[in-house]
């Protein structure tokens, strides 16, 4: 019987073809991937565009602009101690109240009150505040900032508050620079004074670290001077068309945020 013979296979010589046209449909996907990652959704960016205009250009309270504030050492000459005479105000009214809670430590020289041209400054030596190289206040800070947190908040009055160190540098786990330090313990009594009835759209925060001294920092009491937290209360007058405005420099709000720092050893 004879055998069958078996045909023989041909080699396919198109086979590339199919390689080919799997390469071009992923050069395709390529291509339209990009394009479309390179389109802008002109809706969605105008809406960006307008909210962060918005927020940059947010009002004090819906109606003064925020400007931002020149720094401490450009401050007018003051007023220093209890502020007495002169015409009656809503600022002498919270000034003379917070003298009168706080007359122990203005005797003491813990406190001090002065009036400037557009602003009441109130301030804090650090001592009774914090301990060295910490931003948690005692039970001694937690009672006085309940006490003029239940003043400021019967008042209107932006409030900023700022935070200063001497020139002894401080690297803890908690803090790497005065800096650091100094904008913690501004956050810290910003934080008290809400939790105690001041509204917190009135508050600001700034750290200054050991910037903008007030003493000798060769010596140790001047630097427990430089040790300091400072209270701006910000006067507040009417306009032309009879709203409130307030009068001197005020803050930018800005998480700066955020922040700085402070040492203290």
């Amino acid at each position: 019987m004879a055998r069958k013979r078996r045909h023989e296979e041909h080699e396919n010589h198109e086979r590339w073809l199919v390689s080919y046209a799997d390469f071009i449909t992923l050069l395709f996907a390529f291509f339209v991937v990009m394009y479309s990652v390179s389109q802008v959704n002109e809706g969605k960016y105008r809406v960006l565009s307008g909210s962060l205009e918005s927020a940059f250009r947010s009002d004090l309270r819906g109606s003064t602009p925020v400007q931002a504030v020149a720094p401490p050492a450009a401050a007018p000459a003051a007023t220093t101690g209890v502020l007495q005479g002169g015409s009656p105000s809503p600022i002498r009214t919270l000034a003379g109240e917070v003298a009168r809670r706080m007359e122990p430590l203005l005797e003491q020289g813990l406190v001090d009150i002065r009036e400037r041209d557009g602003w009441l400054e109130i301030e804090i030596n650090n001592r009774i505040l914090f301990a060295s190289g910490s931003a948690r206040p005692g039970e001694e800070a937690q009672a006085l900032l309940a006490l003029l947190g239940e003043v400021l908040g019967r008042f209107p009055n932006p409030v900023q508050v700022e935070g200063y160190t001497d020139d002894r540098p401080i690297s803890s786990v908690a803090f790497s620079s005065n800096w650091e330090l100094s904008a913690a313990r501004a956050a810290a009594v910003v934080n008290l004074l809400a939790r105690h009835g001041v509204d917190p759209a009135q508050l600001v925060a700034l750290g200054y670290g050991e910037n903008d001294p007030v003493a000798d920092n060769s010596t140790p009491e001047g630097r427990a001077r430089n040790r300091r937290v400072i209270l701006k209360i910000f006067k507040m007058g009417r306009n032309s068309s009879g709203e409130a405005r307030v009068s001197g420099p005020v803050p930018a709000v800005r998480t700066r945020q955020e922040a700085a720092a402070g040492a203290e050893q």
